[in-house]
């Protein structure tokens, strides 16, 4: 018996990363997952490898920018279980660029994908999903919680937050709850070889990245009956570093505690 016996979960961007963690550890729990994720080809695979194992997954290529390609998401939960019961809005891009650097095109595209996607995807399995309650989680960033050098990327990540909240207050009565997570530093094989890993690493107090299976625990936790009480908040998952990583390494620095 799983957590999740009979239910119908989608995993956006849950080809590879962070989401093919989340998509494998709900259906291990016993739902249904649907792969949703312009990766065809890794998609596919997870879906066969998940099946193959004994559990219930399907792949569909969703652009969560896309109107009606998530119309096509809903249709394939429908036909297939009749029910959504959990939607995890994991797809996101990064840029990297400054406030100065950050093209308009790259500022749309952005917040389009990493914000907008997940507003889509709410409108979408929100008639569904109500029809018997059920569980929504953003994948937001701790850096909706600061000013990372990535204008779009934190603008998209900030406001992310703000939606979950909105949504979760508007839909409390049909038994919709949304909460959203808020990562730190993962590594997975999309940026196991960035410059900027070795600097972040060095001042989170846990002294380590987070692994995308942890991030999948929380998840799982959100999407459950174990936390039904819970909704419209967020949940940081980051080893320590919003709650007080840079007075930690000013503390070091200046010999009041020593790291």
């Amino acid at each position: 018996m799983g957590r999740l016996d009979g239910k119908l979960a989608i995993v956006t961007g849950g080809a590879r990363g962070q989401g093919e963690a989340e998509s494998r550890l709900l259906a291990r729990e016993g739902a249904a997952v649907i792969i949703a994720d312009v990766l065809e080809a890794e998609g596919k695979a997870l879906a066969d490898d998940l099946t193959n194992a004994g559990h219930e997954a399907r792949f569909i290529r969703l652009d969560v920018t896309d109107p009606e390609s998530w119309a096509k998401v809903i249709d394939l939960a429908a036909a297939w279980k009749h029910r959504v019961d959990i939607l995890v809005n994991n797809a996101g891009i990064i840029n990297r660029t400054t406030v100065a650097s950050t093209t308009l095109e790259a500022w749309e595209k952005v917040l389009k994908v990493n914000l907008t996607g997940a507003f889509l995807g709410i409108q979408a399995v929100r008639p569904l999903m109500a029809e018997k309650g059920g569980a929504i989680v953003n994948i937001s960033s701790n850096s909706g919680f600061s000013g990372h050098y990535d204008p779009a990327y934190t603008a998209s990540k900030w406001g992310l937050r703000g939606l979950t909240r909105s949504a979760a207050m508007e839909m409390v009565g049909e038994g919709i709850r949304v909460n959203a997570i808020c990562p730190g530093l993962v590594v997975t094989g999309l940026n196991a070889d960035s410059p900027h890993l070795k600097p972040m690493i060095g001042i989170t107090p846990m002294k380590r990245s987070g692994k995308p299976e942890e991030i999948a625990e929380l998840v799982l936790f959100l999407v459950s009956d174990a936390s039904s009480f819970i909704t419209g908040e967020d949940f940081v998952i980051d080893g320590g570093f919003t709650a007080g990583a840079a007075y930690r390494h000013v503390a070091s620095a200046t010999g009041i505690y020593k790291d």
